[in-house]
């Protein structure tokens, strides 16, 4: 009787791992806001990971589709029960996050007799003011951040947050345009998956080569050419997605994903030369 307890936290720490080996090599997710609102986007390899979940808010994913889907429709159902019941002003980013995403995930992930979601989601929430901006991520376990500015999924929190230091190392990019803002945004995402790609270090390192090479990545950002010639390379294979919610966009929907002509034009010329999709 005395070991169950012992039992329930050994397995939960296996399903930790687990999850955390099948996230490895998951495309990174990036949202920031900009001038006219806020611009989401990554990769895929033709499943799309980027949706339109309720009016303001926008959905990017990451981890196997068939548990993102459940997630997604689970979502879409709160908010326009919500919205049909209440007001659309009642389906908010925080409401979904709290009272739909975390319980369902959180309680998948303790079950240990059942199979957990594997997946990890972003939702941004355009303000009706730019300082209303919300940006949330959930993680498989259930547990849950809020932020202003700018919001990422990657493999660990550790490249979550190099994808976050390259983003605020961008002065003004809050009111950078829609093209800067995708640039930026393809830079992040270019420093999580290389940082994703080069996180198979042996466990048996020394902490001291650990510690070293923290504080290296902690005192250089990658070089801007060497992120876009990453991306240039990654969407020869698989596509670009990109969305916005434009907060002067016209209706009463701000969400749009990007068509691929336009997403063409947007993109930096050392992409731009080589992307099909």
């Amino acid at each position: 009787m005395y070991e169950e307890p012992y039992r329930w936290i050994e397995a939960v720490g296996n399903r930790r791992q687990y999850l955390d080996e099948q996230f490895a090599m998951g495309a990174p997710v990036v949202a920031l806001a900009y001038a006219d609102g806020i611009v989401m986007l990554t990769v895929s390899r033709g499943t799309p990971k980027l949706y339109e979940i309720y009016d303001r808010i926008a959905l990017g994913g990451m981890g196997h589709p068939a548990d993102l889907e459940k997630l997604r429709f689970s979502l879409l159902e709160m908010a326009h029960v919500e919205g049909f019941n209440r007001s659309p002003s009642d389906v908010t980013g925080a409401r979904l996050m709290k009272y739909g995403l975390a319980p369902t995930i959180k309680q998948a992930f303790e079950e240990i007799y059942k199979a957990p979601f594997i997946a990890k989601i972003l939702l941004a929430e355009l303000g009706v003011k730019p300082e209303r901006d919300l940006f949330l991520t959930i993680n498989y376990d259930g547990n849950f951040e809020e932020r202003r500015g700018w919001a990422a999924l990657g493999a660990t929190p550790a490249v979550q947050l190099e994808m976050g230091r390259y983003i605020d190392s961008q002065s003004g990019y809050a009111q950078a345009s829609l093209a800067q803002a995708v640039e930026i945004g393809l830079c992040a995402w270019a420093v999580g998956s290389l940082a994703q790609t080069s996180s198979g270090t042996s466990d048996g390192e020394s902490s001291s080569i650990r510690e070293s090479a923290e504080k290296s990545e902690a005192e250089a950002l990658p070089d801007t050419t060497a992120l876009l010639a990453h991306v240039r390379q990654t969407v020869a294979e698989k596509s670009l997605e990109c969305v916005v919610l434009e907060r002067n966009g016209p209706g009463s929907s701000k969400y749009r994903a990007l068509r691929a002509d336009e997403l063409g034009r947007l993109l930096p010329p050392a992409v731009r030369a080589s992307d099909s999709h």
